[in-house]
């Protein structure tokens, strides 16, 4: 912890409060003003993405559950084999099928309707963070939902709950702490790439990740792109913090 940690947590506060000459400062912080916007578009376009991976992640998270032994084992490795490849190809596999001479556009093409501008927008940003990151969503929401003990749900039955009382009174609740963990486990990473919106967005999609990139690649400002990175790196911690109020031991009831 200290050596992978802690160390280096602290090398970026030193580099945040000292200008070039190592000289303490606050300049750093003032100048983060000048890329608010691209702030406030990266949390937009993560909301946006992890949202659209919970939509899509819980169903199919739910009917994996509730299949047998065997069909589980089957759809979970289906699930984790894009993983196996390397984050780069499955990006540039999105550009090859969205760009103007793509898959899709030359099928288009072909039967009339014309070629579309499915590329370099936002839309194939949050594209291309949904494909990548919704395996993160879709595991943590099977094990929760694999956990519920059955008895509840039968409880709720006897009850004379109906199948829609039943999912938004015992098993959406009592699945909450893979509902959280799913949210965190996509928006912290999807806040801060870089590599997706360079390939599949534009100008107007740069993500604070790009930011934080060209300022040790292109400009080389050390100083403000970890002053971009504790920013961000606080981000996230507030949404780690908010993922454990909301996540409780299996002892303690869930998050019932």
């Amino acid at each position: 912890m200290l050596l992978f940690t802690i160390v280096p947590l602290g090398i970026v506060v030193v580099y945040t409060f000292t200008d070039a000459s190592g000289a303490f400062t606050f300049g750093n912080l003032a100048s983060i003003l000048d890329y608010a916007p691209i702030f406030f578009r990266s949390i937009w376009l993560s909301v946006a993405a992890t949202l659209i991976c919970l939509i899509i992640g819980y169903p199919v998270a739910y009917t994996i559950a509730n299949c047998k032994p065997k069909t589980q084992r089957m759809l979970q490795m289906l699930i984790m084999l894009p993983m196996c490849l390397s984050f780069l190809l499955r990006t540039l596999a999105w550009v090859a099928i969205l760009e103007d001479t793509g898959i899709i556009n030359n099928f288009l093409a072909s039967i009339g309707i014309g070629r579309l501008s499915l590329i370099r927008n936002s839309g194939s940003v949050i594209l291309g963070m949904v494909y990548n990151y919704l395996p993160y969503m879709i595991l943590p929401l099977y094990t929760s939902i694999s956990k519920i003990d059955k008895r509840y749900i039968e409880a709720g039955q006897d009850l004379g709950c109906s199948k829609r009382q039943i999912f938004t009174r015992v098993i959406f609740p009592l699945s909450l702490p893979g509902v959280t963990s799913g949210i965190t486990m996509v928006f912290v990473p999807a806040v801060s790439t870089f590599y997706i919106s360079q390939k599949l967005g534009s100008t107007g999609s740069v993500m604070v990740g790009d930011i934080i990139e060209s300022q040790f690649k292109n400009s080389y400002n050390p100083n403000l792109g970890a002053a971009m990175a504790l920013l961000l790196m606080i981000l996230i911690f507030i949404c780690m913090g908010i993922s454990n109020h909301f996540t409780r031991d299996d002892d303690e009831g869930g998050a019932v």
